[in-house]
């Protein structure tokens, strides 16, 4: 009742994703790009952050390879902060933003979305810590994908949202593509942890190891906890 969830990560050996100042384009080289554009056209749904967005705007299509379709884009937003003008919303292709906010607190936000045909998905969850601001319900997101008839979502966010996924057990597979460099501290691929004992972690195993141009690429399942 849920889509295979791809976890998709661009990073140093490592497992730097960022520098310190947020600089990580590009970390891996074209041909990385290119086959991760190939990952990308295979997938229902490609899924990123509001974080993601207002950070790089990006356009979260597939450009680098040939493709009869876009997949369609979806926005993990519990604030409805998205900006209507933002690239991950430009046509073609449709565009979903799941969202916590109460319809009655957003609802200017929600009709300029809907000027630019986006559908606006209410998907809250309980509260964060302290009583903060609800976060969308990650599992109840994938159910109401799976429904919209979104079989494989391809996941390439932050490392807050990543860990999140991650923290949840919601993903099924990682696409790993490691750079040959070493960046040092910076942001890593997920935020997860802090464990006390090696067994916390998050358990995988690889299923595939391919040079590709001068970087690495790594595919790996989670394994049930």
């Amino acid at each position: 009742g849920r889509p295979w969830v791809r976890l998709k990560v661009a990073a140093s050996l490592d497992g730097t994703t960022a520098l310190a100042n947020g600089v990580s384009q590009w970390i891996t080289g074209e041909a990385a790009r290119a086959d991760g554009h190939a990952w990308r056209k295979r997938a229902s749904a490609l899924l990123t952050g509001i974080g993601t967005v207002q950070e790089d705007d990006p356009r979260l299509d597939v450009r680098l390879v040939d493709t009869p379709r876009q997949p369609r884009r979806v926005v993990v937003d519990s604030r409805l902060e998205i900006a209507p003008t933002a690239r991950i919303l430009q046509p073609p292709g449709e565009a979903w933003v799941y969202t916590a906010s109460p319809p009655a607190e957003s609802a200017a936000q929600r009709a300029a979305l809907a000027q630019r045909d986006v559908t606006v998905v209410d998907c809250p969850g309980a509260p964060g810590r302290s009583g903060s601001h609800p976060k969308v319900d990650l599992a109840a997101m994938l159910t109401d994908l799976a429904r919209r008839e979104v079989n494989e979502l391809h996941l390439e966010a932050g490392h807050k949202l990543n860990g999140s996924f991650l923290r949840e057990g919601l993903v099924d597979e990682l696409l790993l593509y490691l750079a040959p460099q070493l960046l040092g501290p910076g942001l890593g691929l997920a935020h997860i942890g802090p464990y006390t004992r090696l067994d916390e972690g998050v358990q995988l195993t690889f299923t595939d190891v391919t040079p590709v141009g001068p970087d690495l690429r790594l595919r790996a399942r989670v394994l049930p906890r």
